[in-house]
């Protein structure tokens, strides 16, 4: 696994500590800790080191270092870096502007579909915690999913339907941010953008590459290379994508309906 990148799952830490954390309920102790430092200002700078470095980069001695603090003043807010990524991935949630519904269902699953996409592309660790079946309990990711909800609310679905509709978005949404973040990583990573890896492997395949043998592949590739400069384009792929998914849950709707 590349340096930059992990896997965190919830519940991997205290499970009382990580709840108390995501709801501020819980005040921290008092062992001399250097005045300003909270909660808040742990979990902005944890999230700032994410951004920049990767998941795996986050530790509290780096946290620490940051804040221009000893790593043990941490340990008095947050007991451990798995209860510190729950707290981040909630608190990233919450720059999500969710405004009353506008327009129609599709119109209203568009925009969160939209919105969701660029908070991926802002932090792309976020797509490396959680999985769908342990979602964060925090209080933004919860506003969140009842904000997802109020968007199919009252459209003849029933509550199993609009869960499954809201979820099916967001795996769509996360998919194809993964794959986007994935395409930024291997031009950041080879120093070579798309259309020079294609310049470069291009001339290579036409001399292995026998046309007549596949005909629909090559004629196929031929047009979707000459627009995307490249195999593949996430920007595309996601429009594409949701606007294909929006018709599905539509047909979805209409069968409904008396």
């Amino acid at each position: 696994m590349a340096k930059n990148q992990e896997t965190h799952y919830g519940g991997r830490g205290d499970p009382v500590r990580s709840m108390a954390l995501l709801w501020r309920d819980e005040q921290p102790r008092t062992r001399g800790p250097k005045p300003g430092l909270t909660v808040d200002r742990i979990v902005a700078a944890a999230i700032e080191l994410a951004d920049a470095e990767g998941l795996a980069a986050v530790s509290m001695r780096r946290v620490a270092e940051r804040l221009g603090v000893g790593t043990m003043s941490l340990y008095t807010y947050v007991p451990s870096k798995a209860e510190l990524v729950d707290v981040m991935y909630d608190t990233a949630c919450g720059e999500v502007e969710r405004a009353g519904p506008a327009g129609g269902w599709r119109a209203r699953l568009e925009a969160i579909a939209r919105a969701n996409w660029d908070l991926y592309r802002r932090h792309p660790w976020m797509l490396r915690v959680m999985a769908m079946s342990r979602p964060p309990l925090g209080p933004n990711s919860i506003a969140g999913y009842d904000h997802d909800l109020r968007a199919v609310d009252g459209i003849g679905l029933s509550e199993l339907e609009m869960d499954s509709v809201v979820n099916l978005v967001s795996v769509f949404v996360q998919g194809a941010a993964r794959t986007a973040v994935e395409a930024a990583a291997s031009t950041r990573d080879t120093g070579m953008t798309d259309e020079e890896w294609w310049s470069t492997y291009g001339p290579l395949l036409e001399k292995v590459f026998d046309a007549s043998k596949y005909p629909v592949a090559a004629r196929v590739g031929a047009v979707a290379g000459e627009v995307f400069q490249s195999a593949y384009d996430p920007a595309h792929g996601f429009q594409f994508g949701l606007a294909r998914l929006l018709d599905g849950i539509e047909t979805l709707i209409e069968s409904r309906r008396p």
